[in-house]
C-alpha cells in the first residue's frame, strides 16, 4: 500500500478556485482502480494551504492519476505542490 500526502498552497486570491478543483477530484479519484482513499484537508490557520491524503494499492495507480492533474492545478498555486510518498511497513 502507498500513502501519498500532497500539499498545496494557493496563489493570492486563488484559494476558492483551488479548493473547488480539489473537491471536484474527490469522488472520481475514489473510483479509480487501486484507489483506497482520497481525502482533502484544509489548514484552519491558513486557508491557502490544503492537503490531499491518498491511499493506493500500488504506486502505478497513483502515478497515472497524478499525471492527469498536474497541469490543471499549476496556475492556481503559489509554488509547486509538495509530495510525500509513504509505504506500509
Amino acid at each position: 500500500m502507498l500513502t501519498v500526502l500532497v500539499g498545496y498552497e494557493a496563489g493570492p486570491g486563488r484559494q476558492d478556485l483551488l479548493r473547488t478543483e480539489l473537491e471536484a477530484m474527490l469522488e472520481p479519484a475514489a473510483e479509480l482502480p487501486g484507489c483506497l482513499a482520497f481525502e482533502l484537508y484544509l489548514d484552519p490557520n491558513c486557508p491557502e494551504r490544503m492537503l490531499l491524503v491518498e491511499q493506493w494499492t500500488s504506486p502505478a495507480g497513483w502515478r497515472a492519476h497524478y499525471g492527469q492533474r498536474v497541469g490543471r492545478l499549476a496556475e492556481l498555486l503559489a509554488r509547486p505542490a509538495t509530495i510525500r510518498c509513504l509505504g506500509a511497513t
